[in-house]
């Protein structure tokens, strides 16, 4: 949790924002939490400026996230556990990666953070809350399982926090003596059913974030045509300070509870 400049959320809001991940429409929503379509309209504008992002899109018919809008995806479930627990916490998110994380927690920006990374301050503590496992990520029509050399002929899309074209893949697919030809370089995971949408890009992303884009529609995920030899781990991080906090525990057990996947420990 941030202790500087808090920010109460009206959690009413949330409830909105959740719906609207879900039906992707103001009038399917209005009619879902039996308001007006003008109340839903207003509760976005108030979202919107809340977290700085448009967070839906018109796309035809639809309304699509944006993906600052799919990375709060979690916090409307978490944040009405919280509420039925402990309605007096003010909660503070804080958009981060592996890059940031370090400098947020020994700073004391940050008091417990979720991320990819074992470069952590000497005082941290860490818990690995899962680890995922690699999918394949194709908007094509092309029936089947792709191949090892389609995989390796088809321009890649890939996420990189740091601006490179390198990545952990490369080095699973340089063990099989292959290669591939990334063309596109994001900065985060989501966003990127509708950057491959209409187009032979394929994009290798961790198997939550597969799942959830795949369930977004427009996009499929399968495995990759090939073992991949790293594990890689999602770990909560939290300040060394706050270790034995009993809201700092309660608040890591509820973060684990949402976040983490027993099944792939």
């Amino acid at each position: 949790m941030n202790r500087n400049d808090l920010r109460r959320v009206d959690l009413n809001l949330l409830i909105v924002f959740e719906t609207l991940m879900h039906e992707r429409s103001v009038t399917r929503a209005a009619e879902k939490l039996f308001l007006g379509q003008p109340a839903i309209s207003a509760a976005l504008a108030r979202l919107r400026a809340l977290f700085d992002d448009p967070l839906f899109v018109r796309t035809g018919r639809s309304m699509e996230p944006t993906a600052r809008a799919q990375e709060i995806a979690l916090l409307p479930p978490l944040l009405r556990r919280i509420r039925a627990e402990a309605p007096g916490v003010v909660l503070v998110v804080r958009r981060a990666n592996y890059l940031l994380m370090p400098g947020l927690l020994a700073s004391g920006e940050i008091s417990v953070g979720v991320c990819y990374t074992e470069e952590l301050p000497a005082n941290a503590k860490r818990k690995v809350l899962r680890r995922p496992k690699p999918m394949l990520l194709r908007a094509d029509a092309i029936p089947g399982r792709m191949s090892m050399d389609d995989y390796c002929s088809r321009p890649h899309a890939m996420v990189s926090f740091a601006g490179d074209l390198n990545g952990y893949i490369d080095e699973e697919l340089a063990l099989h003596g292959c290669k591939r030809q990334v063309v596109l370089a994001v900065p985060q995971f989501n966003g990127l059913a509708s950057l491959l949408a209409g187009t032979d890009l394929v994009a290798t992303v961790p198997d939550y974030a597969a799942a959830a884009l795949a369930a977004s529609g427009g996009v499929r995920a399968e495995p990759l045509p090939f073992e991949t030899s790293q594990d890689f781990e999602l770990s909560m991080a939290w300040r060394g300070a706050q270790d034995n906090d009993p809201a700092e525990r309660w608040l890591r057990s509820r973060i684990q509870m949402f976040v983490g996947d027993p099944d792939s420990l």
